[in-house]
Formats: structure tokens, sequence, C-alpha cells
């Protein structure tokens, strides 16, 4: 049985989850319940574990052919044996998001819904309204990188921390310390670490700035 969060935690994943798919102006989202937003994360989780399936799938398939179409090598061998275990890393990805989807509904259910809801939209609505300031931050320190490159989860995250550091006074250690869990839940092994270095040189910059 899910545990209970505090619901500004829960708000920032219901707000990165949904945040692609809950658009408008501030006086449209105020008539969004959270029902509409637990379910929008739901589909974007969804939509990821069946993304994540077929990309495993077809590595699947790949070692099969370097298995039995293909002369066997020692090299042949040793790739197929690797994209299996890709497929393998991907099959369980796509499990956690799949068991993520499922407890989700739960997880938002034992919160305060009001604070969830409310801090959830200030989200959403911050981001939307700030997005062009947001990205132009972000891109000053983004080294050898370009935002719009990035996993659309990572741009995301980052957009979440920003949002909360220039426009929302929360302190710069806990957006960062939150962005990386939402890294370490929603994005890949170095997701987190590249995260937190780019919010960490964020908050250099903007000191100096």
């Amino acid at each position: 049985m899910p545990s209970r969060q505090q619901p500004r935690r829960i708000a920032r994943e219901l707000a990165l989850l949904s945040l692609s798919q809950i658009k408008g102006k501030a006086e449209k989202l105020d008539q969004v319940e959270l029902n509409d937003l637990t379910l929008a994360a739901i589909r974007t989780l969804t939509s990821e574990v069946q993304d994540t399936l077929e990309t495993a799938s077809a590595e699947v398939k790949r070692g099969h052919n370097q298995l039995f179409q293909y002369e066997t090598r020692a090299t042949t061998l040793e790739s197929a044996k690797t994209m299996i275990n890709d497929a393998l890393t991907l099959t369980q990805t796509a499990i956690n998001r799949l068991a993520n989807a499922v407890e989700f509904p739960e997880i938002v259910q034992l919160a305060s819904q009001y604070e969830v809801r409310e801090y959830t939209i200030e989200l959403i609505g911050t981001i939307n309204r700030r997005r062009k300031e947001i990205d132009q931050q972000l891109e000053a320190v983004l080294k050898d990188w370009q935002l719009r490159r990035l996993a659309k989860i990572d741009q995301d995250i980052l957009r979440l921390a920003v949002a909360e550091i220039l426009f929302m006074d929360v302190p710069e250690k806990v957006a960062i310390n939150e962005a990386v869990e939402l890294a370490k839940r929603y994005s890949d092994d170095d997701g987190y670490r590249f995260i937190n270095g780019v919010l960490r040189r964020f908050t250099d910059y903007i000191k100096q700035t």
C-alpha cells in the first residue's frame, strides 16, 4: 500500500507528468480538477510504458536476428547478449512505470487533496506563463547542450525546479533535491546527476547576475 507523502512532493510529480497534457490560460487551469490531473499523469505513464515495451521488443528481435541469421561468432554472440540485456532493462523500466501508474491515484487520495491540486495548478500555471524566461535561463547554463535536445522528462524536471526557485520562493536546496528525486524515478541512470549539475550551475549563475 502506498505511504502518505508530503502534498508538495506529490504535486511536483503530478505537475511533471501532466504538464504536457494540461494546457491553457490561468482561468482555464482554475477549472481543472484533481481527477483530471491524475488521469493526465496516468496517461503519460502508460504511454511511456507502451513506447518502452515497443523499444524492448525491437531489441529482442535484433538480438534474435544476430543469433540465428548471421554466422555465430564471438562478436555476434556478445552483441546479441547486449541487446537482450538492454531489452530486459527496458522491460523492467516499463514495469516500474506501470506500477507508478497503478499506485498514483491512491497516493493522491492519501494526501491533502486541496493542497496537492493547488500546488500542481500553481506549478503548471507558472511554467506555462514563464516558459520563455525559464528556458532562456536554462540555456544560459547548459554547457555543450541545447534544452530542446534533452529528453522531454529531463526538460520538464529542470523547468519545475527553475520555476520554484525563481518565481515560487522555494529554497534552492529544496528545489534541487526534489528535482533530483524526480529524476531518479523518471529519468535514466545518468539523468539525476546531469540535472543536479545543471541546477547547481543555475543557482551559481543567478547569484552572479
